[in-house]
């Protein structure tokens, strides 16, 4: 693994595969890390067919450095991705990720289409529940211990738990900040994931996703998915409508059925499945 400063912010990566072949930039949910389950074997899927692939931390999360910049926290994981794509000069590059990695995905790509070959989404974050379960966990929690016991209690917050515990610079960065300012910051962030009648994913605009001319999939959401609605992705495929439209490698029940797993203390299993998709993305988007 490696380290890069992008617009002033540390950030931790890997690449994988031979170096010189065309790239992939992959993306976790969450603020989960490079290193959870499924990510990297995704990545190996890639790799086993002569890509050259991208796994990082993105700010706020794993070994990653802390920063509070930015209109939402997505939209500055966003610019942290762009910036490290163009720092390695691996671009254009297929940018791919699931759940809070579909948004950054697909923010990145409006952001600088030059930099993306291709993009490919699943677990598209969206609708009034699904968008308000974002705003309360990653933000609300975090504001509310702030408000009530200052930075020292925001390092219990259960949302920084691994970045805090993986980067102790971090740690020490969030409980040196000002209360005031990290609560504002939080109220800002958490207002980007209110629902919006002219866009379903937060940060993107209409003029956006037509930024996104370059060949696009996006896998259908299943029924069941309250934190990823089926309706979202469908609404992303009509905004996007040269983009193909499939079902993924697994039930409808996939994510109720892995996070069900994990509550249960059966392992950190959400992304378990996500090695399906390689194969899927290589046939259909990539030859």
């Amino acid at each position: 693994m490696a380290r890069a400063k992008i617009n002033g912010i540390g950030l931790e990566y890997d690449l994988l595969g031979p170096e010189g072949a065309p790239g992939v930039a992959l993306t976790p949910g969450g603020r989960f890390t490079m290193e959870v389950p499924g990510l990297r074997e995704l990545a190996q899927v890639f790799v086993d067919a002569g890509r050259r692939v991208l796994i990082y931390d993105r700010p706020n999360c794993g070994k990653s450095d802390v920063c509070l910049d930015g209109e939402s926290e997505s939209e500055m994981q966003a610019e942290a991705l762009t910036g490290l794509i163009r720092h390695l000069d691996m671009g254009p590059v297929l940018i791919a990720g699931g759940s809070g990695g579909a948004r950054v995905s697909m923010l990145a790509a409006a952001r600088d289409p030059e930099i993306c070959s291709h993009l490919a989404m699943w677990w598209i974050s969206g609708d009034p529940i699904g968008l308000m379960q974002l705003a309360t966990y990653y933000c609300g929690e975090a504001a509310t211990l702030a408000s009530e016991g200052g930075m020292q209690a925001v390092l219990g917050a259960t949302s920084w738990a691994e970045n805090f515990a993986k980067n102790p610079a971090a740690k020490e960065a969030v409980a040196a900040m000002d209360p005031d300012r990290f609560i504002a910051v939080m109220q800002k962030w958490a207002a980007a994931y209110a629902p919006s009648d002219i866009s379903p994913v937060p940060g993107m605009r209409p003029r956006d996703f037509a930024r996104l001319t370059m060949p696009c999939l996006v896998f259908r959401s299943g029924r069941s998915d309250l934190s990823h609605t089926r309706a979202t992705s469908e609404w992303v495929h009509r905004l996007v409508p040269h983009s193909l439209f499939l079902d993924p490698p697994w039930n409808d029940d996939e994510w109720n059925y892995r996070s069900k797993q994990t509550r249960e203390g059966e392992g950190l299993n959400l992304f378990k499945s996500w090695p399906k998709l390689g194969p899927i993305i290589l046939d259909k988007l990539l030859t």
